[in-house]
């Protein structure tokens, strides 16, 4: 995390002690926001942000937020037909995708983490199909709908598809009253970002707040805005079918003719204190985290350092083996020739919380290594084969090479997120990245970096 997060999150304090009340519209606001990032081919580095800081942002402005990160091809669409049900009530629907997307035979795929694509087939049953958005809106009987797609991102399978195309198609056959946006024009990709946002996210999260602006006027104001930052290279892209107007925050006097009685006027009050405090508490566990995160730096380098200069290794380990891909070694080890990860053979053995995990795997010293440590939730990812299976001690089957005997089926991972910390489950009936809490207790497999 670094200065600009507790920058951001500054901002959207300021902006809601310093508005006049009352803030929302009327109308009910229900949106649905998605971020991916840890992509096996081609990872991205801003999408969760961009997802965490417009969803932080549309929480400010009234909406009912459900924010979805590094999600699954079944967590995708399970939350988009949850957004769908709930826009049955009525009201404003905002649906939110940053990540991997793709266009294949003129149709809109986005990405999942996990997604295994080896050809263009595999596109229709591994992504989740753009126009599943625009059917639950069409289902749903409301009266307007947005549709923001800053998923762009050049297609990493796309060089070996056929009918693959860069970027994003243009949907032309939208339910009426719906808007929709593209971070860049069609056929062209959009820039990841080097900051903690993508350009065209941030100037969004930017516009969005002007008091009074119209829709298609903030969106012009991205276009213009991205324009000039990019030398005219990427070109934001909207449709519409709307027949009323719509602001993400209405001026003052509009939403005082949609108020009935002090009461309501009171409930909105209420409302923007508990949001007060709600990003009081945010910024003040960000500065904890941010601390945390530059000491965890700091020890990081410390034991690069030490491990550079007592770095031993066993020179007369044999190969016991090879299946492809996974090279056995007499002394304990793994080696991933993929991803040039090695891997402890076995687990810990015993169940362990997250802390201890971590220290079991910095302790390790399996081969005579000194750099072991506790693998992330992708690199966990990484292992799982679903045409690979055996039978633990504790009677789950999972998925991964033979040759790294685990003792169940929920392994620790050094990934966190506030109050709880990653997992992977490579079995039992449900298999990817698990959150799960610090106190759990469960199995680490050291990992290190080959060299």
């Amino acid at each position: 995390m670094h200065r600009r997060t507790a920058g951001i999150i500054l901002a959207l304090f300021v902006l809601v002690t310093t508005i006049p009340s009352p803030l929302f519209a009327a109308e009910r606001r229900t949106a649905l926001v998605i971020g991916n990032s840890s992509y096996v081919s081609g990872p991205l580095k801003n999408p969760v942000n961009d997802a965490a800081d417009f969803a932080a942002n549309l929480k400010i402005l009234g909406f009912v937020v459900t924010l979805k990160t590094n999600a699954t091809h079944q967590e995708m669409e399970d939350a988009i037909r949850a957004f769908g049900d709930t826009l049955k009530k009525g009201g404003v629907g905002l649906f939110y995708y940053a990540g991997h997307g793709t266009q294949i035979g003129g149709r809109n795929y986005l990405l999942p983490v996990g997604a295994k694509i080896n050809k263009e087939t595999d596109v229709k049953f591994q992504a989740v199909d753009a126009e599943l958005v625009l059917a639950e809106m069409d289902s749903a009987g409301n009266n307007l709908n947005i549709v923001i797609l800053d998923a762009c991102r050049d297609n990493p399978f796309g060089r070996g598809f056929r009918s693959a195309g860069r970027g994003l198609a243009i949907i032309s056959d939208t339910p009426k009253g719906t808007f929709i946006a593209y971070s860049t024009s069609p056929g062209k990709v959009a820039e990841d970002g080097k900051g903690r946002n993508s350009p065209y996210t941030e100037s969004l999260i930017r516009h969005m707040n002007i008091s009074g602006l119209q829709i298609e006027e903030v969106f012009k104001k991205v276009r213009k805005d991205l324009g000039r930052k990019t030398g005219g290279q990427q070109v934001p892209w909207e449709l519409s079918s709307l027949e009323g107007r719509f602001s993400f925050r209405q001026d003052e006097s509009s939403l005082s003719a949609t108020k009935s009685s002090g009461a309501d006027l009171n409930a909105e009050q209420s409302k923007i204190d508990a949001e007060k405090e709600r990003v009081r508490k945010e910024r003040e566990l960000l500065e904890q985290q941010e601390a945390l995160v530059e000491e965890e730096r700091l020890l990081a380098e410390k034991r690069k350092k030490i491990a550079m200069g007592s770095q031993s290794s066993d020179p007369t380990a044999k190969e016991i083996g090879k299946d492809g891909r996974f090279i056995a070694y007499d002394n304990g080890t793994v080696l991933d020739t993929r991803t040039n990860l090695m891997w402890a053979a076995r687990d810990s053995g015993s169940t362990i919380n997250w802390k201890g995990a971590k220290k079991y795997c910095a302790n390790y010293s399996g081969g005579g290594y000194k750099d072991w440590r506790l693998p992330t939730q992708h690199e966990l990812g990484s292992l799982y084969d679903k045409s690979e299976a055996y039978k633990t001690e504790c009677g789950h089957m999972v998925h991964l090479t033979e040759f790294i005997r685990l003792t169940c089926n929920v392994l620790w991972a050094s990934d966190t997120d506030g109050y709880v910390a990653g997992g992977f489950r490579f079995g039992g009936g449900i298999t990817g990245g698990e959150r799960l809490s610090f106190d759990f207790k469960c199995y680490a497999l050291p990992v290190r970096n080959a060299k």
